[in-house]
Order: structure tokens, then C-alpha cells, then sequence
């Protein structure tokens, strides 16, 4: 997921209901959500995550802005299944994301973005989506692309004189000799125990001590 995020406002859901929503005791199956960007602001889009509350699927409509200014509303994604089964739990609080490469147009200079949720099922007094974030495509040449401390390690890195330090492939072998070694002496280790100044069986006078 994108670090970055654009500046947006989330307006109230809106239900979608047929027939009188105040005489209608049926639960509503579809809810929408606009999303609008600053006044005078477009964006492209990389990736729009949210996180799920039982809804079992969205679609994505992008209002975007032509060469000549003028803004016409596009279907972008069309009943992405975020519960594999919309009677069970799985996938009903996930977090969820559609990136740019799953959208069926560009998403380029967006000016607002219309989430359409779906829930057939009645087993679930209501759903959602929460914690909605637009993410915005970065530039070739962005700075975003590589962070400030990165370079900088980058720099010190090609900078550092390495006259006089052993060959890396060297260290390697040694390393990987010592550790073949040390394999080797743990299988043939022996169970015996060995005394501490035993000396083929006997002791030699010289390492004892009189206290």
C-alpha cells in the first residue's frame, strides 16, 4: 500500500432503495459514497483503499476532467467481490485496495470518486466501508520515489574508501570452511567424558595444586 495520500472529504452515505424509503420496511441493498477532491484539484489515481464493514461487493465510478475541462463520470470497477460468500464472515472487515492496473480506465485527473456497495444478504443489519483513502501515482522523477535518507546512505556508501579491507569473496569461503568444520566436529562429538587434568589415564602431577 501507498504511503501517500491526497486531500479529500468523504461525504454521507446515500441509500439506494426502490419503492417509499419511509413506508419500505426492507433493509436497503445498496449504499453510495462520494469522495471529492479540493475544488480545482485533479488527481491520478494509484490505488484507493478502505477497509470493509460487510460489504460484499463495490464498484468505482471516476468523475474526470477532459483536455477541454469539461468532467464526465466513467465506470472504472464493476462488482469487485470483497466476500467470497456474502452469508459468511470472510472478508467482511478487511482491508481492502484497488489498484490502477485492476481499473477498467485510466484514472487520471479525477476530480471525485463514487463508491457503489452492495449486500444482498440479509444476515447483516447494515454494511459499509470505512477509513477511505485515495492514493496518488508518483512521479518518475518525485522525490517521494527514493527518501531523503536512502540517498544519503546511497552517497555515503560510494563514498567509503575500501583500500585495505579484506576480499568479500574470501571472508566468504573462510566463513563457509569454519562453519563445514564446525558441522563436522558436532557429529563425530564424542559422549565420553573427559577429566580435567586426566591425561591418558593418568594425572600429571605438575597441574594439580595444593590448597
Amino acid at each position: 500500500m501507498s504511503l501517500n495520500t491526497v486531500p479529500c472529504t468523504v461525504k454521507p452515505t446515500v441509500t439506494l432503495q426502490i419503492g417509499d424509503a419511509e413506508t419500505d420496511s426492507s433493509r436497503p441493498g445498496v449504499y453510495v459514497i462520494d469522495v471529492t477532491l479540493p475544488i480545482g484539484q485533479t488527481v491520478n489515481i494509484q490505488e484507493i483503499s478502505f477497509k470493509n464493514y460487510y460489504t460484499a461487493y463495490v464498484s468505482v465510478r471516476l468523475l474526470r476532467r477532459d483536455g477541454e475541462g469539461a468532467a464526465k463520470w466513467a465506470t472504472c470497477l464493476r462488482n469487485h467481490c470483497l466476500m467470497p460468500s456474502p452469508h459468511t464472515e470472510e472478508g467482511s472487515q478487511d482491508y481492502c485496495s484497488v489498484y490502477r492496473q485492476q481499473m477498467l480506465i485510466e484514472p487520471d485527473n479525477v476530480t471525485s470518486v463514487r463508491l457503489i456497495l452492495r449486500q444482498p444478504s440479509s444476515a447483516w443489519l447494515n454494511f459499509n466501508v470505512e477509513d477511505i483513502k485515495i492514493h496518488p501515482c508518483l512521479n518518475e522523477d518525485s522525490e517521494w520515489d527514493i527518501p531523503d535518507w536512502l540517498s544519503d546512505l546511497t552517497q555515503v556508501d560510494q563514498l567509503c574508501d575500501l583500500q585495505g579491507l579484506p576480499d568479500p569473496q574470501t571472508v566468504s569461503s573462510s566463513i563457509q570452511q569454519m562453519w563445514a568444520l564446525t558441522e563436522v566436529m558436532q557429529t563425530n562429538q564424542t559422549t565420553a567424558s573427559i577429566g580435567r587434568f586426566d591425561v591418558d589415564g593418568c594425572y600429571d602431577i605438575n597441574l594439580l595444586s595444593f590448597t
